[in-house]
């Protein structure tokens, strides 16, 4: 004969799944939703920002960072050494107030972006593309 064990987590799950209590459910009866073919790594803080309904989705700090990281991409896109050293200090500015805590979301250390580093890689970026 074999004997029978009911752990005490699984009698409160089998105790409120008999009671009803995960009837009606909000999403029940709904497909997962689909983060679409390519994986997006941060598809959980998007999906946290939309259910908690954070203005603008994601807090500003971390909104912050991904522009920090997105940087190389965009230096191509500006036309300007002007316009290049405009969106390093608007950066920097924002830095500085993410590191003084003056912006909604985690905290953040964040180093200040060297302006003539950024410029020597864009220099660097337009001569490829001449």
């Amino acid at each position: 004969m074999s004997s029978w064990y009911e752990s005490h987590i699984d009698r409160q799950i089998r105790e409120a799944q008999e009671q009803g209590q995960f009837d009606n459910l909000p999403g029940a009866g709904k497909p997962l939703p689909d983060h679409g073919e390519l994986y997006d790594e941060d598809w959980w803080i998007k999906d946290l920002a939309r259910r908690e309904g954070l203005p603008g989705g994601v807090p500003p700090t971390l909104r912050l960072r991904r522009e920090i990281e997105d940087l190389p991409e965009r230096l191509p896109s500006l036309r300007t050494e002007e316009r290049v050293r405009a969106v390093v200090e608007d950066l920097n500015t924002r830095i500085e107030q993410a590191r003084r805590g003056l912006m909604d979301g985690p905290a953040t250390i964040l180093p200040a972006l060297d302006v003539e580093a950024v410029l020597a890689d864009w220099r660097a970026g337009q001569g490829s593309a001449r």
